[in-house]
């Protein structure tokens, strides 16, 4: 039997293990969406705008599609943290996807330049939980006492669909907020005392962030309290919004922040770099494009 052919009849049986009571796509369309995620060829859009009930559910089909693929979740994202990412689809709040294992590659890391069906790259960065008590953070400082690491991270997200500027922020949730690969970089310890901490919550809200191309040309740039006020804030709302769902943060996972950049389409020949100026110990990430 073929991928295709697996994750359509899969996703008919994914249907009995969802919420009855969620709006979610049919299972033709989950299940043709996944395969079109497998074969890396854009998807059809949706019919109409999905409600946060519609993008909700239809997550929790598709990737429990995924996850017949791509096996170990590794951690999750936060997506459209940042306003001006929002602003583009049409939505004043983040939403959240699942990252699942071989999606984080090293820094220096090829890849085509068309490793998705809509690939595109940004400026990111991800921290890893130290512990479940991450879970009942409610400020930035409470979130570096239950992480170990900051990784200077680019994500290179897959927005599917045929028209990704139609898609609404529920649209956003239901394709898995684009996850799709992401290049880290070298982690950056948590100290250990109090004033080392504060200094590194101050640097992570007023670092600059900037991608530049093999040629050191500037490509896009933003600051670090682009994402909801302060990069951590990030994990606050993740851990909120899993837990609504009866998911809940543990050691080891990955937790991807959000853009602090632009999305940019990825060009063959093209290198990227992210630089972190400001940042104590943030060495850059870099990703190039065939």
């Amino acid at each position: 039997m073929t991928m295709k052919k697996t994750l359509a009849v899969l996703a008919l049986a994914v249907a009995g293990a969802t919420g009855a009571n969620a709006q979610c796509l049919d299972d033709a369309q989950v299940g043709a969406l996944a395969a079109r995620y497998a074969d890396k060829a854009p998807a059809a859009n949706f019919a109409a705008p999905l409600s946060n009930a519609d993008g909700a559910c239809t997550r929790k089909r598709f990737n429990a599609l995924l996850a017949t693929r791509l096996g170990k979740v590794v951690g999750y994202k936060a997506g459209l943290t940042n306003p001006a990412v929002q602003k583009r689809f049409n939505t004043d709040q983040p939403v959240w996807g699942v990252l699942y294992e071989g999606m984080v590659q090293p820094s220096g890391f090829a890849t085509p330049a068309r490793f998705g069906a809509r690939p595109l790259y940004e400026a990111d960065m991800l921290v890893r939980v130290k512990d479940a008590a991450i879970n009942h953070a409610r400020t930035p400082y409470e979130v570096l006492q239950h992480i170990d690491q900051v990784i200077p991270f680019i994500e290179l997200p897959d927005l599917i669909v045929e028209k990704p500027g139609e898609l609404n922020g529920a649209g956003v949730a239901a394709i898995n907020v684009g996850a799709r690969l992401g290049v880290a970089g070298e982690p950056i310890a948590v100290p250990a005392t109090r004033g080392e901490r504060y200094r590194l919550l101050d640097a992570l809200e007023r670092m600059e962030v900037q991608l530049t191309n093999q040629n050191g040309e500037l490509l896009a740039s933003g600051k670090g309290g682009d994402i909801l006020g302060h990069p951590l804030n990030a994990v606050v709302w993740l851990a909120q919004a899993l837990q609504k769902e009866n998911i809940t943060l543990k050691a080891g996972d990955l937790v991807s922040l959000g853009s602090f950049s632009p999305l940019l389409p990825p060009k063959p020949g093209l290198g990227v770099t992210a630089t972190y100026i400001g940042l104590p110990g943030a060495k850059p990430v870099q990703v190039s494009f065939q």
